[in-house]
């Protein structure tokens, strides 16, 4: 059950060999992160993307899909649907302190497919916004069921081999003037075999006030009270934090899987 739940899942400790873990990147002058739906940056590092943000870094969003099968209303207009989630996924990206860009690739909810022309899309992005460190969906989890996020791990570590070397897509250039672009880290979250801790102890209120600006998502990704109660997800979030935090003296962190030397 816990290779399901978004984000930050529990964590196995019986896996974990804390010993060889990796803390704390310095904050990079740009970040990207990369969710296949609205709301699952905030879910995967809303807390570091906070932290990096106060320390003046650049924080953009992309994220691929449309968000349109993000309800149980069978009789919901997907249409506005997408339009509510893109106006939460951009207040979200406000309530983290980001003051990059905030793009849609809209590929529709359920449909992600891994293919060039994604690939393409993706690291077009990295070439132009140039960042020092993307953070996505780790494709590698086990037992994962949502195809999105699968498919997005996928397409953004290879979006992140076409992005850095000059002889892949020499179109951007023609059509596009960008040349390529290496960034420094890969942090993939909801991780199989994480390495590397963020600390985000004064971090854990501003991450759960954007996760809070998808009120779409209250009912079924936050499985909310009927009456809108957000108490019991705020407590589940923050021990859940918390329980990440604890083997590494911490009182809430993220965590990854770090990808450096790229």
């Amino acid at each position: 059950m816990s290779a399901n739940e978004p984000g930050q899942p529990p964590l196995d400790h019986s896996r974990a060999r804390y010993d060889e873990w990796t803390h704390n990147l310095t904050s990079p002058r740009v970040a990207l992160a990369i969710g296949a739906h609205p709301d699952d940056v905030e879910f995967g590092c809303g807390g570091t993307l906070a932290k990096w943000a106060a320390s003046g870094a650049t924080i953009h969003h992309l994220v691929l899909t449309d968000g349109s099968k993000g309800t149980w209303n069978v009789s919901a207009d997907t249409a506005l649907l997408v339009q509510r989630r893109q106006a939460e996924q951009r207040e979200a990206a406000r309530r983290l302190g980001a003051t990059g860009e905030v793009r849609f690739i809209s590929a529709v909810d359920g449909e992600l497919a891994h293919n060039p022309t994604m690939v393409d899309a993706v690291a077009l992005t990295i070439r132009q916004l140039k960042p020092n460190v993307v953070l996505s969906h780790d494709p590698w989890k086990r037992y994962r069921l949502h195809p999105d996020h699968r498919n997005a791990g996928l397409i953004v570590c290879d979006a992140i081999v076409a992005a850095r070397d000059p002889h892949f897509l020499r179109h951007h250039m023609e059509e596009h003037s960008v040349v390529h672009h290496r960034p420094d880290a890969l942090l993939l979250w909801e991780a199989d075999e994480p390495n590397h801790v963020e600390d985000v102890s004064k971090w854990v209120d501003i991450k759960l006030a954007a996760l809070e600006a998808h009120e779409s998502q209250f009912e079924s990704t936050m499985k909310t009270a009927p009456d809108g109660d957000l108490t019991e997800f705020r407590n589940r979030m923050s021990d859940r934090l918390a329980a990440l935090g604890s083997p590494h003296g911490l009182a809430a962190a993220e965590i990854f899987h770090l990808i450096d030397k790229l």
